[in-house]
């Protein structure tokens, strides 16, 4: 987009994706859900998707995810979201659905949910976003809190004894036939918040290639809950997630492959 200011051509570089809405925040600073949502954002104006796409949304810190998205949503119960999803594309497969969970919801509350949606190959796309901690209701240990890590459950820190060890989802969903692409990436540099968008666009390639499941796995900061600032929340990330949740395409299929060839 062109305007033209004192006769002079200024060429517009940066603007809000069609698909996101203009609605002022509600996350806590530092929050990365703001940018996970424009990531999905631009994905879908790039592939010109927003008129057949419908989102359903989970329960947690992105309860509201539906009001930044200029598109038509769904409320699942708690980590009902893939059953929801299922259903929907099921009624009408030429629709590009996508959920939209944080691990709370995906990875606790849903694990049975995801588990078997993923089994059974359902052709749809999730978003996760992985925080290690229940954010909206107070800051409890999730599945993915890192062993030592103190939260409002385990003031002393998480105990593989008593809690178990942090659960690698993404890992366990690719052995699943049914998954035709997952992959994680992280929102603590700019580098990693382009691979993320550009893995969020291949998902839902393949989606509309039908080749089965895809998940994007993103790592996200909550500074609120892990008692930090926002910039350092991000060194957070690299210190406390990364060695836990390695980077990456976790699992490309050959037909996705495929797909990659035929750009």
């Amino acid at each position: 987009m062109n305007t033209t200011l004192d006769n002079e051509l200024i060429e517009t570089v940066f603007e809000r994706p069609r698909t996101l809405t203009e609605t002022p925040t509600h996350y806590c600073p530092g929050c990365g859900h703001g940018i996970i949502h424009r990531l999905v954002a631009e994905a879908i104006d790039d592939l010109g998707l927003r008129e057949k796409t419908i989102a359903v949304t989970s329960i947690g810190c992105s309860v509201f995810a539906y009001d930044y998205f200029d598109l038509d949503a769904i409320e699942a119960p708690h980590g009902r979201a893939p059953a929801v999803a299922t259903a929907i594309k099921r009624c009408d497969p030429t629709r590009n659905i996508f959920t939209y969970q944080g691990d709370g919801d995906l990875a606790a509350i849903g694990t049975a949910e995801i588990v078997h949606a993923a089994a059974r190959g359902e052709n749809i796309t999730v978003i996760f976003v992985n925080n290690a901690i229940y954010g909206m209701t107070g800051g409890q240990l999730a599945p993915t809190t890192p062993l030592g890590i103190r939260t409002t459950s385990t003031p002393g820190g998480r105990e593989s004894g008593l809690s178990g060890y942090p659960f690698r989802i993404s890992e366990m969903l690719a052995t699943l036939e049914g998954v035709a692409y997952i992959a994680r990436y992280s929102t603590h540099s700019p580098a990693q918040v382009l691979k993320a968008k550009r893995a969020i666009k291949l998902a839902f390639e393949v989606q509309q290639a039908k080749l089965g499941l895809s998940l994007v796995e993103v790592l996200s900061s909550c500074p609120i809950n892990w008692g930090v600032n926002p910039k350092d929340s991000l060194d957070w990330i690299v210190k406390n997630m990364l060695p836990i949740f390695p980077l990456g395409e976790i699992k490309i299929t050959e037909k996705v492959k495929g797909l990659l060839g035929e750009k």
